[in-house]
């Protein structure tokens, strides 16, 4: 039977999610309806991607008794919201990154899943490709001995995107780059909590971060450093060292294809897209789509390639290094 999605949102990265869906069988998962603020949007949106229904308001998609999960699209400050309203409803959800604002809101939404019991899962994609599945298997297997250190990297100018450089849109560089860099030092340090964090950088006139850089110290004196930016290009890859040797995304490593381990290279192609993206490797997206259904159909409530301990971390990483860098957001005010 397939999995049957409903789209919260109508803009550029929900239209790229049904492009990726639409590159796994049919068999498997439908989309049934989409939702957005207006009407209209939903609407054209319905009409360009073969979706049977649309909505003028998410409470209608939250009512919609068809749909399994939800996937939302929407800018993160709206995340915690939204997240309640469908769980509330019994719905899963599948929540665009960051989860949310602060390491607060993160909580609430878990403790909405659990008293609803309903799956929930913050959309790091990156996770699921497969040279990052490629790569937990080489650290399971010592490829490279011990990692002794992780750098990532990612930035780009993007200052003039409002989503990215306006405080009240949830804009600045760790939440919504930097936090690609971190998941992978999460992932590569199977979710350790970090001994310290150190974090500098510059913000912008608006008042978010416009470039930071995070030393994080881990035990055993492992290290990991992360650059992010909104104002300027970086070389957005990632590097693994290792006693015996390095593990390196050379480029687009939130969305990687290309891989070298110890100088060998490998390459992990994606599916073609059937329509126009807005970004870079959007097929992708299809990777976390299929983990959704799978926990779904095993009856699980969180994802063990991401779960809820990592999307926690996360959180309180970038809030630690928010707090040293005096970036502040009108919901880390709420008590």
């Amino acid at each position: 039977m397939a999995t049957r999605w409903g789209i919260c949102s109508a803009g550029k990265i929900s239209h790229d999610f049904c492009v990726a869906l639409r590159t796994l069988t049919p068999e498997d998962h439908q989309i049934v309806a989409v939702a957005a603020r207006d009407l209209q949007h939903a609407e054209e949106f319905a009409k360009k991607h073969n979706i049977p229904r649309a909505y003028g308001s998410y409470d209608e998609l939250a009512r919609d008794p068809d749909i399994d999960v939800v996937y939302i699209g929407i800018i993160h400050p709206y995340h915690l919201s939204t997240g309640k309203l469908f769980m509330t409803s019994k719905k899963n959800v599948l929540v665009e990154k960051p989860l949310a604002m602060n390491s607060r809101e993160v909580q609430e939404l878990i403790a909405a899943a659990q008293e609803n019991n309903v799956f929930l899962m913050e959309a790091i994609w990156t996770r699921f490709f497969p040279l990052s599945l490629e790569v937990r298997r080489l650290l399971g297997l010592g490829e490279v001995g011990d990692v002794q250190m992780v750098r990532a990297d990612l930035g780009a100018p993007l200052t003039h995107i409002p989503r990215l450089a306006e405080k009240k849109m949830g804009g600045g560089a760790l939440l919504d780059l930097g936090i690609y860099c971190l998941q992978f030092v999460l992932m590569v340090f199977n979710g350790e909590k970090p001994e310290s964090i150190q974090a500098t950088g510059h913000c912008i006139d608006t008042g978010v971060d416009g470039t930071a850089v995070l030393v994080l110290k881990f035990s055993g004196n492992r290290l990991a450093v992360c650059t992010c930016s909104i104002t300027m290009m970086l070389t957005c890859d990632a590097v693994i060292t290792g006693t015996k040797g390095t593990i390196k995304i050379p480029h687009h490593m939130w969305c990687p294809t290309t891989l070298e381990v110890n100088g060998k290279e490998m390459q992990f192609p994606l599916p073609e897209a059937g329509m126009a993206l807005n970004f870079t490797n959007s097929t992708g997206l299809r990777y976390e789509a299929e983990e959704v259904r799978n926990c779904l159909l095993k009856g699980l409530k969180e994802s063990p390639g991401m779960p809820w301990a990592h999307s926690t971390l996360l959180a309180e990483v970038i809030d630690e290094a928010r707090r040293q860098m005096g970036v502040t957001y009108d919901q880390d005010n709420i008590c």
